[in-house]
């Protein structure tokens, strides 16, 4: 049996990662594809008076199932992915694609959506407001009122970004872990912490090798880049980084993006708009490129002389130090950390003692617990996609549930760069039942070693603090609608 066909039996409903296999995510989806569109046909088959109920809240409330598997399928295709994976989202978007596009581009649907939001003195609230407006935006934003044969070009641009944005993350994660920098030689990491020389140890290890391994991952790249001595090893590190997907072999992205550029382009000239910034702005604050251009000018004119005196100022501590007279990019990180601890006295290394990670972890448990009553509760039941991942159930201040929270705080091969706050489970209220959210922050913090435990830079702290705001957007979350709460 297909464990997303069937309700789950685990703790809160939380999904059974080690009963999903690979063979089990495209059968889904395509089911979920199809229970889908026959919600959508009858809605529009529905001979009733359209109104927000049957036609918006109704739409609102469909492919529950396409849902349930696409947000397992995806969070774990960015943090824990493999090639049979990405092979698998490769078939999986287009799909997904020709569905969006086949609601978007339902004329009879689009027709009943446009009478209710052309409807004068509806009784709604703020939130059903809110999603009449979203919903009718998504649909003229998307095509709804093209001709057919546009449409039929917009359906083609939209399967072919499908696959293309896909591609270029793939090829950038196949060079992230394809380089590494194999150093036999003690003392060619000179300057480097001890931690950090612990820990290319332990990724030399890791990989059956003597000696040491400086990797991309920011936690192995970042600490070489501004604590190296060895100039020509910083410098072969920083070019390795900045061309990822950029050298001439299979994962060489130049000409994904000129086709992602060329795509997106023509479809917001499609679309009406003059090109893909204006489209993507037209639901941002800044509403315009002008609006950014001019925000982005007024810096640059405010920035710019103190940072040609930052620049000359470092330029000149280089040359005083080392004789360098022109100060490249894989030297910026390295003379800027000496200059601010020669000038201020700051060390950031001596600053990691105190942000071990589990205590961080508590500070910020703690924080949220002052602003917000809420607890959290480290849970051993719950399935997780990686040894990694720690779970923990979250509960209000009456000591009711409130959410779920996965927290995958360091790298591996199977994870993208960065760090982002993502949800398995979106809150909502259907039927008189708040289903609660299952939310998740997934980072690329420094690995604890064999004699030291995670030890966070202070960059580091306050990526945990920001990613744990959006996560507590999720997690206090109390509205009708997912794709509103």
């Amino acid at each position: 049996m297909n464990p997303f066909y069937t309700s789950y039996t685990t703790p809160f409903g939380t999904i059974p990662f080690s009963k999903i296999s690979i063979e089990h995510y495209k059968p889904a989806i395509e089911k979920g594809i199809s229970d889908a569109q026959a919600e959508i046909d009858a809605i529009v088959a529905d001979q009733k008076s359209p109104n927000f109920n049957n036609v918006i809240e109704a739409l609102e409330n469909s492919g529950e199932l396409l849902t349930k598997v696409t947000s397992a399928f995806f969070n774990l295709n960015s943090a824990e992915t493999n090639p049979e994976m990405q092979a698998l989202a490769q078939e999986i978007s287009p799909l997904l694609s020709a569905h969006g596009n086949n609601i978007m581009l339902n004329a009879g649907l689009f027709e009943k959506v446009q009478t209710i939001y052309n409807q004068k003195d509806l009784d709604l609230t703020p939130e059903q407001k809110k999603l009449l407006e979203n919903t009718y935006k998504s649909f003229a934003r998307n095509g709804a009122n093209l001709n057919e044969s546009d449409q039929e070009r917009l359906r083609g641009i939209d399967n072919e970004l499908s696959k293309l944005s896909l591609t270029f993350g793939e090829h950038v994660l196949k060079e992230s872990n394809a380089f590494q920098m194999h150093l036999t030689e003690e003392d060619d990491l000179n300057g480097l912490p001890e931690g950090i020389k612990e820990a290319a140890a332990a990724a030399a290890k890791s990989k059956d090798l003597e000696g040491f391994v400086i990797t991309l991952d920011y936690p192995s790249y970042i600490p070489f880049m501004t604590y190296s001595t060895r100039r020509y090893l910083r410098e072969k590190l920083y070019k390795a980084f900045g061309s990822k997907a950029f050298a001439q072999n299979e994962n060489n992205n130049e000409e994904t993006i000129r086709n992602l550029v060329r795509l997106r382009s023509e479809r917001a000239k499609l679309l009406g708009f003059e090109n893909h910034a204006a489209y993507v702005l037209e639901e941002r604050m800044a509403k315009s490129p002008t609006k950014v251009y001019e925000f982005l000018n007024t810096i640059q004119e405010k920035a710019m002389p103190f940072a040609k005196k930052e620049f000359d100022e470092l330029t000149a501590y280089a040359n005083k130090l080392d004789g360098i007279d022109t100060l490249q990019k894989w030297d910026s990180s390295y003379y800027a950390e000496k200059l601010k601890k020669e000038k201020f006295d700051i060390d950031d290394e001596l600053l990691r003692p105190y942000f071990q990670l589990e205590k961080v972890v508590d500070g910020v448990f703690l924080t949220a617990n002052k602003l917000f009553g809420i607890s959290f509760h480290k849970k051993n039941d719950i399935d997780v996609y990686h040894e990694d991942v720690v779970t923990y159930e979250v509960k209000d201040e009456n000591d009711k549930h409130l959410a779920i929270f996965y927290a995958d705080f360091f790298p591996r091969a199977g994870k993208r760069q960065g760090a982002w706050m993502t949800s398995f489970r979106s809150q909502k209220i259907k039927e008189g039942k708040d289903q609660r959210p299952h939310v998740s922050i997934v980072c690329n913090f420094t690995k604890p070693s064999d004699s030291k435990p995670s030890l966070l830079t202070f960059n580091e702290v306050t990526t945990l603090f920001h990613e744990f705001g959006h996560a507590l957007h999720g997690m206090l979350a109390n509205g009708t609608y997912a794709s509103l709460s």
